[in-house]
């Protein structure tokens, strides 16, 4: 049971200091007039939230002041704690208020004045740290800890592995008090922030900038300013978290915006962050398949290509286009420096250059570079590597998500005798890609439904490959991906514009276990 479980449970006072000290690991504390008393810290305990914290730290500086007065040994730490927040300060940043000796504290520390409240408030409102219980338990319990150990208040690192609840706490503190800015554009927003320590950011050319005017945070992004409706939220989220984050740290939290997107829109743009050891993995049966030298002989388009993690590990980056559906995108991998020396742009793969009648235009948008087109039109031997989107209009995804992929310019124009293959976001980027580049080789992480599933039967009627090897590993290696199923890496030569067909009857693929450690055993799939 967690610290907040048992505080909501609590019927007494003396319940909320049981709760307290066994959470904390209290060693050699006392229970007296001061609530918990150990040589680090003094708390005052509430077995409600009434009271504000600066309300308790009234009371628990009447205490201090007393001590001081009578010369006694004071603790480096102050701590306010009740059944829904506490509150954390150095002893040694109150002590110019309470050497003044001024204030009139009243008979006893429960029976604090107005103007004792008054005067403490104004004073230690930029001193001590805050922490709601109920979302920022761990941070205030490491806080307290670190206290004890090392002897100061130590702000909590934001690490990978804490990034999504650091996310989702800087939008109830600070995102939310952000006037005007769309919900979609939090993340951005959040990587402005933490990448700032205050003077300059770690990252030159981020989407969105952390400025100050008078004295205050405000956020620039795509031309517009936005400022902070309150700012106590932001003071009290800063006390608690440290940034920037650690160097070895920043490119790769980064990189994992893509945890950040909410679940519908991640869905539908592919937004999963394909692991390096899973990509470790695929580059190693390129190289069983296609030769030792592939990535020397092939052009790689990579037209979903996120914030390019399947491409990191390439070593000959000139070699390589990467597109995404995001500006944003390309914006992140300029400023994580990834994959400098390829051609990275923004593109729509499912609606840019698309005429009325499904063919290919690049005129459209004059997105493409002039070198890609080339190498298509002279055949060059094109890889595709990608890891697409996942989402189809009947899943579970919100109705403009679904209505999203169905009316992509490439299913609506190009994709009328799939059937229902072409609800498939996955099948429409295999769809244009059998036209554009009609004899690419296509190396790609999807689900297997395109061999084998019997909806699909249109598909693999029209669609012609020969299939070359691959691998199958558990979705749960994909982090942000729901559900228990099987994940296929599948490279394919495809020949769509030959009058041959090769029939996809059975294909033989490696397992590997859930750790990606080992290969489990070599499975045939029956595709008809």
């Amino acid at each position: 049971m967690s610290l907040y479980e048992k505080l909501q449970k609590a019927s007494s006072e003396e319940d909320v200091k049981d709760a307290y000290i066994k959470a904390l690991g209290l060693k050699g504390y006392q229970k007296n007039l001061i609530d918990i008393q150990t040589k680090e810290i003094w708390f005052e305990a509430k077995q409600n939230s009434r009271l504000s914290s600066y309300a308790m730290f009234t009371q628990l500086l009447h205490y201090v002041q007393e001590a001081l007065n009578h010369g006694e040994d004071l603790p480096p730490f102050l701590a306010v704690i009740d059944t829904e927040k506490a509150a954390l300060m150095k002893t040694v940043d109150v002590l110019p208020l309470l050497e003044k000796k001024t204030i009139k504290w009243g008979k006893s520390a429960s029976g604090y004045t107005q103007e004792a409240l008054d005067a403490v408030s104004a004073y230690i409102g930029t001193h001590f740290v805050s922490f709601k219980i109920k979302t920022h338990e761990a941070e205030f319990i490491e806080a307290i800890k670190n206290a004890i150990k090392h002897g100061d208040i130590i702000r909590t690192q934001i690490t990978p592995d804490n990034l999504k609840q650091v996310f989702d706490k800087w939008v109830e503190m600070i995102g939310k008090e952000i006037k005007d800015v769309p919900e979609e554009d939090y993340a951005l927003l959040f990587f402005a922030d933490i990448m700032h320590d205050g003077t300059i950011s770690t990252h030159n050319d981020l989407p969105a900038e952390l400025l100050h005017k008078n004295n205050a945070p405000v956020f620039s992004l795509g031309g517009k300013l936005y400022e902070l409706g309150n700012k106590e939220g932001y003071r009290q989220f800063w006390a608690i978290y440290h940034k920037p984050p650690k160097a070895e740290y920043r490119d790769y939290l980064l990189e994992r915006r893509d945890s950040l997107i909410p679940l519908d829109e991640r869905s539908f743009k592919g937004a999963y962050y394909t692991p390096l050891h899973v990509v470790d993995k695929a580059y190693d049966k390129l190289t069983e398949t296609l030769g030792n030298n592939w990535q020397q002989e092939y052009i790689v388009w990579d037209m979903c290509c996120g914030v390019g993690n399947l491409e990191v590990k390439h070593s000959n980056p000139r070699n390589i286009f990467m597109s995404t559906l995001d500006q944003a995108d390309v914006d992140v991998m300029k400023a994580t420096k990834t994959c400098t020396a390829a051609t990275r742009f923004q593109y729509d793969y499912l609606n840019d250059d698309i005429t009325d009648d499904g063919k290919i235009d690049y005129t459209l948008t004059n997105k493409i570079p002039e070198s890609l087109r080339k190498a298509i039109a002279s055949g060059k031997k094109i890889l595709v590597l990608i890891n697409p989107p996942y989402a189809e209009a009947g899943n579970t995804l919100g109705k403009d998500s679904k209505d999203n992929v169905a009316s992509t310019k490439i299913a609506s124009t190009a994709m009328k005798n799939y059937g229902k293959s072409s609800n498939e976001l996955f099948t429409q980027f295999v769809a244009r890609i059998s036209q554009e580049i009609p004899t690419a080789t296509l190396a790609m992480f999807s689900t297997l439904k395109y061999v084998n599933a019997p909806n699909f039967e249109l598909f693999r009627e029209k669609w012609n490959a020969k299939y070359m090897g691959g691998f199958i590993v558990h979705s749960k290696a994909f982090e942000g991906l729901k559900g228990n199923f099987p994940i296929g890496f599948l490279v394919w030569q495809t020949a769509n514009n030959s009058k041959e067909k090769t029939p996809i009857t059975e294909i033989t693929l490696d397992v590997l276990n859930k750790k990606l450690s080992q290969w489990v055993k070599r499975n045939s799939l029956i595709c008809q």
